[in-house]
């Protein structure tokens, strides 16, 4: 089921409002409920909009902990289903997601190499680790597909032999050198966390992610012609290798920024990208930006179930995503049998 062109504008509007919606409801809700007007004025007091005060606490609360947490989930989950949707087309592999260059993993040895092993000597933090290891992992997947020819069969299957590399890399650091608290600590990190996040890494991911969202929208009739296969986009005049090259990095560098501040936050670059298109069909003009916006709102909820539905304890966001995730893939894939 798809809907019409003039049909796009207003869900891209409802899921913006939505998005807005879900932001300001969600910094509500915690140990310490704060109402939604103490919310409201908060931030209209930091944007200058002359709001009420809602008190030193409330503010501390909003601003510095739970505000800076929901943008960045709101940036992470947008990222992530981008560049899932644009792997998708650009691999021709339904199953690809932002994690299939091997960014992932190398963000995650990356990550255990300055936690457990001290590299860097103070001067790396994790996340500079975690974005160093990414880099290095998509260089190499990026060689070794090229270095075979650099079909889309090859890239996937560099980036899973990269996945395996750097996964074992990681567990042999964990497993040589770390400790019961150091181990708990890396695990936590390595299936997705959003804990800690501050105004600067919002800044700094959302600055990668607009730069990129902006040049993946301009390619958007290029993905459209990928479709037919490269030799029909070359006979449409489209320069392939080229493309394919910046895409491909384009998306690794947003998901290496995403990763590495948030860790790896599964299913969301799978499963969306196909909800979008299931939406309003194939066409990537009309699919970015509902990828985009779904994706954005879809991760704002799953980190306030995570760090909220359990209590006092939080769980990693990339637990909830893969238990969202799953049963909504699954039911995509029946629904798209019975329309078959």
């Amino acid at each position: 089921m798809t809907v019409s062109r003039r049909a796009v504008l207003p869900i891209c509007v409802g899921c913006a409002v939505l998005l807005v919606i879900s932001i300001a409801i969600t910094v509500s809700i915690g140990p310490a409920n704060i109402s939604l007007r103490d919310v409201y004025g908060v931030i209209g007091g930091h944007l200058g909009l002359g709001t009420a005060p809602a008190g030193r606490l409330a503010d501390g609360i909003v601003w510095q902990l739970r505000l800076p947490r929901a943008v960045l989930a709101a940036i992470c989950g947008a990222g992530l289903a981008l560049c899932g949707a644009i792997l998708q087309s650009l691999l021709r592999n339904p199953l690809a997601d932002p994690f299939v260059l091997g960014v992932s993993s190398g963000a995650s040895a990356g990550a255990v190499s300055v936690a457990v092993l001290g590299v860097g000597a103070g001067a790396v933090t994790l996340s500079g680790g975690a974005f160093a290891g990414a880099v290095l992992s998509f260089a190499l997947t990026l060689a070794l597909a090229y270095g075979a020819g650099g079909t889309p069969d090859r890239v996937i299957l560099a980036g899973v032999a990269c996945t395996q590399l750097f996964s074992a890399a990681t567990s042999l650091i964990v497993l040589w050198s770390a400790n019961a608290e150091q181990t708990r600590g890396v695990l936590f990190w390595l299936l997705g966390s959003l804990a800690g996040a501050t105004w600067s890494d919002v800044t700094a991911c959302g600055l990668v992610f607009a730069l990129g969202g902006v040049i993946c929208l301009w390619y958007a009739p290029t993905l459209d012609a990928f479709a037919f296969g490269p030799d029909a986009a070359a006979g449409l005049g489209m320069a392939v290798t080229r493309t394919r090259v910046i895409l491909l990095l384009i998306t690794a560098l947003v998901t290496a920024a995403l990763v590495s501040a948030a860790g790896a936050i599964g299913f969301v670059g799978l499963v969306l990208p196909h909800a979008a298109r299931f939406l309003v069909g194939p066409a990537h003009a009309r699919l970015l930006p509902v990828t985009v916006l779904i994706g954005a709102v879809f991760m704002v909820w799953a980190d306030t179930i995570a760090r909220s539905a359990f209590g006092a304890r939080e769980v990693p966001v990339g637990v909830v995503t893969a238990l969202l995730g799953v049963p909504a893939f699954a039911l995509l894939l029946a629904r798209r049998r019975r329309l078959a």
